[in-house]
């Protein structure tokens, strides 16, 4: 069914009492969005930013009065609302038009990702049939993509373990046992993720024996021979000993999810058991690899 929109420009110490009195209006969603190009790119713990100048989108059913529903807004605001604008929003399956978007991904050798809806390019290629559901991971973020551009050029895999620690999709296990590992044990603090990684691990006919999932307070006390997370540098670096413990001596480590300006102070996090590699840059975000000290 279609919907009305409408969108209202605020400031940052408003945007709250707008969201707040436009759900009072008859609001069945409120969207904020930045409106002036200010990144924030990793929350402090706790935190939740927003921008300077913030765009809230509200949808209002189509049978709405608008001029009434604005007029409850500014009753519910205490003031006039400020500077806004309705428009008929047109019908669509959004969730179609995401995956028509969704195209298979390149991640170098023999690696694709491939949506599970659509053919892949080279059949005889390792393609990774991926629906990320409502999980992260899907291949198209730098953080992601520059682990499996690194898992690629390490495969095969002989045999070897690892860890996927933040598994989101499953992706980057699913990856590594697709290039010939034997073992993948994930975790995640999102329930979600875990039905998303057997959900996709299920579609590229891997047993789900090869890959448990846990959330973190389940995970077993073991060691593997490569360890991958991709999270954000602030938990990484508070990970640093749960990271090391879970990785063989001589194994190795690849963590993403790191802005430039973080590289330094999460490897410094590692360095007493880890010997870093080059760092890998696309955009603004780093990937790290790494070997434990024997």
């Amino acid at each position: 069914m279609p919907w009305l929109q409408v969108r209202v420009n605020t400031h940052r110490q408003d945007a709250d009492a707008v969201e707040d009195a436009l759900l009072a209006a008859g609001a069945v969603s409120v969207t904020l969005q930045d409106n002036a190009d200010q990144p924030i790119l990793e929350p402090a713990l706790g935190e939740t930013p927003l921008w300077d100048e913030t765009a809230i989108s509200a949808l209002f059913d189509a049978e709405v009065d608008t001029d009434l529903a604005s007029l409850a807004a500014s009753r519910a605001l205490g003031k006039e609302l400020p500077p806004h604008r309705w428009e008929l929003l047109e019908d669509k399956d959004w969730e179609r038009e995401w995956m028509n978007n969704y195209q298979p991904i390149h991640c170098g050798g023999e690696l694709w990702i491939c949506p599970s809806w659509k053919e892949a390019p080279e059949p005889d290629a390792t393609n990774l049939l991926l629906d990320p559901g409502l999980a992260f991971g899907t291949g198209t973020h730098p953080t992601t993509f520059m682990c499996l551009q690194w898992l690629s050029k390490q495969a095969p895999f002989s045999g070897q373990s690892f860890v996927d620690y933040g598994c989101g999709s499953g992706i980057l296990g699913i990856a590594a046992l697709l290039l010939g590992g034997s073992q993948v044990t994930g975790t995640d603090i999102d329930p979600q993720a875990l039905l998303a990684t057997h959900d996709n691990a299920d579609r590229n006919k891997i047993d789900r024996a090869r890959f448990p999932v846990h959330l973190p307070q389940d995970c077993p006390e073991i060691q593997v021979d490569i360890t991958l997370a991709n999270i954000l540098a602030g938990p990484l670096a508070e990970l640093a000993p749960v990271l090391n413990g879970l990785t063989k001596p001589g194994g190795k480590l690849c963590l993403s999810g790191i802005l430039d300006s973080q590289a330094e102070t999460v490897m410094a996090a590692y360095q007493p058991w880890f010997d870093f590699d080059p760092i890998r840059q696309q955009q603004e975000w780093v990937c790290l690899t790494a070997t434990k000290r024997r």
